[in-house]
């Protein structure tokens, strides 16, 4: 299932979204509330909620990964 983020805020009774999107009555959605954060701080907030979600995917008990597992190098690869 495909996902788009759209930027929104709440205006006191309804979830208003920033941007024209064409949305179906009963469209299913998934909503993130950065909780805290002034509109100005939109930025960082994604910053920080990606930050997160990296380091949650690529942290300490993350397994390393030798060369010798590659079954074809890549010969346009230049960080060899």
């Amino acid at each position: 299932m495909p996902m788009i983020t759209v930027p929104a805020h709440f205006d006191g009774e309804r979830i208003c979204l920033d941007e024209p999107f064409d949305l179906k009555p009963n469209t299913k959605l998934i909503v993130t509330i950065l909780m805290g954060q002034e509109s100005d701080n939109d930025y960082e907030s994604w910053l920080h909620l990606s930050s997160q979600r990296l380091e949650d995917v690529y942290g300490e008990n993350e397994l390393e990964y030798s060369s010798n597992l590659l079954k074809e190098v890549n010969p346009d690869y230049e960080g060899r």
